[in-house]
């Protein structure tokens, strides 16, 4: 049997007003306002303009000309792979040593973390005069002890390209090794122990336990070092100023010698042309993390 409504009836039947936000939706829009604020005037803007600077396809044709960017994308090439690799496998080792419950390893651990805990302006700056070819502390200690005059170590490219990568491994050192010393203390003890009992020697458990167990915290975290160095210009740029002769640049330093020559789009450029290594590395962390 059908029921019909009159008008009068169905004008008192109302739709349900739709709610639009919720009280705590909106508190959650206030809340997450200064956020992408903040992230839209330093984040996306400055990365929108930097890439709207570097437009002009003649600025690359610059860049390709110039042998200075051929000789800093060789140096970041090789400040990645010999040094992140070398620093990480340092720290992987350390790591081990710095978690041996004694008591004189617990306060050298302390005089460890300072290159790290102490700002890179001071640190650096203080390593450059002792490398002075006439007054710095490390050649007249050589002229005590041989009576010969030091080197002048920053003026030779691979001297000073090796300098630049030893200070990099010196001062990011300790922080690495507290992030491996982490992964090593969430193993298992006992299954150190089972390993003891069955006559295992050190390199058996660090193979067949301790390298599986780190093996993606590892590889993470030498992809997140790459990622950091590309963009750190300090080590080198406090250390050697891109010289001699500018054949010590990195692409992160290379951008301040362009723009030291009025050469903005230059500078743009070059920090554009590093994208190709940053976002691979990117993509290869993300996809380890997700697993």
């Amino acid at each position: 049997m059908a029921i019909t409504l009159s008008a009068s009836d169905s004008a008192l039947v109302e739709a349900p007003r739709p709610v639009l936000l919720t009280p705590s939706q909106v508190w959650g829009i206030v809340m997450l306002a200064p956020y992408l604020f903040v992230f839209l005037a330093f984040v996306v803007y400055p990365v929108g303009y930097g890439l709207w600077l570097a437009r002009d396809p003649a600025s690359y044709v610059a860049l390709y000309n110039d042998p200075i960017f051929a000789r800093a994308a060789v140096n970041t090439l090789i400040f990645l792979l010999v040094g992140i690799n070398l620093k990480m496998l340092i720290a992987l080792f350390l790591s081990g040593f710095f978690i041996q419950q004694r008591g004189w390893i617990k306060w050298l651990s302390v005089i460890f973390i300072l290159p790290w805990a102490v700002p890179s302006i001071p640190t650096i700056l203080s390593v450059r005069f002792m490398l002075n070819p006439e007054w710095g502390m490390v050649n007249h200690l050589i002229f005590n002890l041989t009576g010969d005059d030091g080197p002048n170590w920053l003026n030779d490219p691979t001297i000073a390209l090796s300098m630049a990568i030893g200070m990099h491994i010196w001062k990011s050192l300790p922080f690495w090794t507290l992030i491996l010393m982490t992964g090593r203390l969430a193993i298992s003890h006992d299954l150190f122990e089972a390993a003891e009992v069955d006559g295992a020697t050190w390199w058996q458990k660090f193979r067949y336990i301790t390298w599986p167990s780190m093996q993606t915290l590892y590889i993470t975290c030498t992809l997140l070092s790459m990622i950091w160095t590309l963009g750190d210009f300090n080590s080198v740029y406090l250390l050697t100023g891109g010289g001699p002769a500018d054949l010590t640049h990195v692409l992160s330093t290379l951008g301040i010698r362009y723009l030291r020559l009025d050469q903005l789009s230059l500078a743009m450029a070059s920090i554009v042309c590093a994208m190709p290594l940053v976002l691979p590395l990117v993509y290869f962390m993300m996809k380890r993390l997700s697993r």
